[in-house]
């Protein structure tokens, strides 16, 4: 008792310190509404400041974070380095003592990328131009022939700039889309949709500026998806400044590509989703899940994206079994498998929920990378009634898209954002007491559009964009005293949601952030 005194008090003291408390998030991010300290809180303060004094002092996760990116590393779908960390991560949820340990079997894609260039030419009155560019084939992309492709680029911003070339002019050439930096949303579209587009034209290939607002010659990689009759093109991401080369040179004459990908597919590999539970003490059936994704790209180490985010939460489960406190409902942990290109898992495990889904009481998910964290998203709200996602290839502006409005939600929902204002109170000593409108992640959104209130950790959000999917992705990149933050926040939120005496309100439908 008296080392965790200490510990609280230390938690405290960090937090006045470093200022935490009052602590502001630079830049546009979502609405978030100040904690209103309620019964909630007065109910788990003790508990809470137990967790957090454990959360601030704990040196394991980050260790097991740093075993999982510098002795596995990257874990892309399909991979032995994936299998080699699934059955690691199951031993650590049994040494942690969790229960019911289990490796749910899934069937994932064997994308593989084999060796990959780009070259462009510029020829004109100012003399010749010949640069290697700094290039990532797109995951799930096809290659190109033998000896690879060589022909002329077109340079467009965005699709209503493709769509206004006949076919005739992008038959058999190479598109660049350079879109700009306007958020991921926007720059992963053309990544997602782009190579459909251009290949309904009739286009050779497809080179995407990469999503990301950071210009260091770093190219970031991520999934396409073909869309079906359309032609599969060769497809990579170049870096920003080789998408800004290509375009002043297309103002001033012909540039011509040179590309080579030996990218192609093998069959599925099974793999699995990782599977450990606190069991409840009095409703077992009911269950708080949280979790990220096990997987990664080809690229980096897999740190940010997401292996702080299994850890954290693998953390916080662990944290809460080693405290001895027992919730009403089952607390469970999975990293789930194939989020990258395919999303294998998540439909796996709704799949393995079947008729049960109604005791899916909350699902957390955490795949924002391990930032400064600010609170909680809640996204059990609104449901179907929000808003859906625009057609492909056409972005909302930000001042179209409508405000959040907490007055206008029905009963239920208003008072589960109360009780999670009340919820995240508990968590003033880390600054991390707000909560915002929206949550929820690739992983669940099976479970979550039937109905499963969904939650996600916000953080600052500064640098994930300009680490994911690229070689930086590494452990370097993961601050140990903001993993230490999420993991409190984490801890708090799924241990009152598993043991309060009530339960956040969902809604059936897609939830579109």
């Amino acid at each position: 008792m008296k080392r965790l005194a200490a510990l609280m008090t230390s938690a405290a003291l960090l937090a006045t310190q470093t200022g935490l408390a009052q602590m502001g998030a630079p830049g546009e991010r979502p609405t978030a509404l100040s904690a209103a300290p309620g019964p909630l809180a007065a109910k788990y303060k003790a508990n809470a400041d137990k967790i957090l004094a454990a959360a601030l002092a704990d040196e394991e996760g980050y260790a097991h974070l740093a075993y999982l990116t510098d002795h596995i590393g990257k874990r892309l779908s399909g991979t032995p380095q994936l299998n080699t960390a699934i059955a690691w991560g199951a031993g650590l949820m049994k040494q942690a003592g969790l229960q019911n340990v289990q490796v749910q079997p899934v069937m994932v894609p064997r994308w593989v990328r084999g060796n990959e260039s780009a070259t462009i030419t510029y020829k004109g009155e100012a003399g010749t131009i010949v640069k290697p560019l700094h290039m990532l084939g797109l995951g799930m992309s096809v290659g190109t022939p033998k000896g690879g492709i060589t022909a002329p680029a077109v340079f467009v911003h965005d699709f209503a700039e493709l769509d206004k070339f006949p076919d005739s002019e992008v038959k058999g050439k190479i598109v660049v889309f350079n879109p700009g930096w306007h958020g991921y949303g926007i720059g992963s579209m053309y990544r997602t949709g782009g190579p459909s587009r251009a290949g309904a034209k009739g286009a050779a290939a497809v080179l995407v500026r990469s999503a990301t607002g950071l210009a260091m010659q770093i190219p970031h990689t991520g999934t396409l998806r073909y869309v079906e009759g359309q032609p599969k093109v060769p497809s990579a991401a170049i870096s920003v400044e080789d998408a800004l080369l290509i375009e002043r040179l297309a103002k001033e004459g012909p540039v011509q590509v040179h590309l080579e990908m030996d990218a192609h597919m093998e069959p599925d590999v099974k793999a699995g989703n990782v599977i450990g539970e606190i069991p409840g003490s009095e409703h077992p059936e009911q269950v708080v899940v949280l979790g990220g994704h096990i997987d990664s790209w080809d690229v980096g180490q897999g740190a940010q994206d997401d292996g702080s985010g299994i850890m954290a939460t693998f953390e916080a489960v662990s944290l809460i079994h080693k405290l001895g406190l027992k919730p009403k409902r089952t607390i469970r942990i999975v990293f789930w498998v194939n989020e990258e290109n395919g999303g294998a898992g998540g439909r796996a495990y709704r799949q393995w929920i079947g008729d049960k889904i109604g005791d899916q009481v909350a699902a957390i998910e955490m795949d924002g990378g391990a930032e400064k964290p600010l609170g909680i998203g809640y996204g059990g709200f609104g449901g179907s009634r929000r808003p859906a996602p625009p057609a492909p290839g056409v972005a909302t502006p930000s001042a179209a898209r409508p405000s959040f409005d907490e007055s206008s939600l029905p009963p239920d929902e208003k008072q589960s954002f109360t009780t999670m204002r009340d919820i995240v109170s508990l968590l003033g000593a880390i600054g991390t007491d707000t909560v915002s409108p929206g949550g929820g992640g690739s992983d669940i959104a099976p479970i979550v559009a039937d109905g499963v209130p969904a939650l996600s950790p916000r953080t600052v959000a500064e640098h994930y964009f300009d680490w994911h999917h690229t070689e930086a992705d590494t452990l370097d990149k993961v601050d140990p005293d903001s993993f230490k933050r999420n993991t409190a926040m984490l801890a708090v939120v799924a241990y009152v949601l598993a043991d309060m005496d009530g339960r956040l309100a969902g809604r059936k439908g897609d939830l579109h952030e």
